[in-house]
């Protein structure tokens, strides 16, 4: 008899986890990017549980003052930008828009500056 032990709990995040990469388009690479992100940082992996559990961001996680649905709407903002549309369309996945948000929160608690500069300049023809 093995003396493995079995985390049931990482095992149901980690199959949430590749049901949204499937259902927002993402390939096993990004995902598995994104899983050694949440193993490595034990807030982010708490964030994404809070996620798959609630459905919304738990916002658990700020980084100067960002927190993931500021991300999240960012990366909407960004949809919205590159389709043209104004606004998000139903053709928007939004499970996408969050899993990118929490990759990109995931790269902002290891170097801040990397993405600040993106947030903070905002894009768009319609901010004055």
């Amino acid at each position: 008899m093995s003396n493995m032990i079995y985390d049931n709990a990482l095992l149901r995040v980690y199959d949430g986890l590749r049901r949204l990469c499937d259902y927002a388009g993402k390939d096993d690479d990004w995902c598995d990017e994104l899983w050694q992100e949440l193993l490595h940082d034990r807030q982010l992996y708490e964030e994404f549980v809070y996620y798959l559990e609630h459905h919304v961001p738990g916002d658990l996680v700020k980084v100067r003052g960002y927190s993931l649905t500021d991300l999240y709407v960012w990366q909407l903002e960004q949809y919205n930008l590159r389709g043209d549309s104004g606004k998000h369309t139903a053709y928007c996945n939004k499970e996408q828009m969050l899993l990118q948000a929490l990759l990109m929160l995931a790269q902002m608690k290891k170097n801040p500056d990397s993405c600040l500069g993106k947030l903070d300049r905002g894009a768009g023809m319609d901010k004055i």
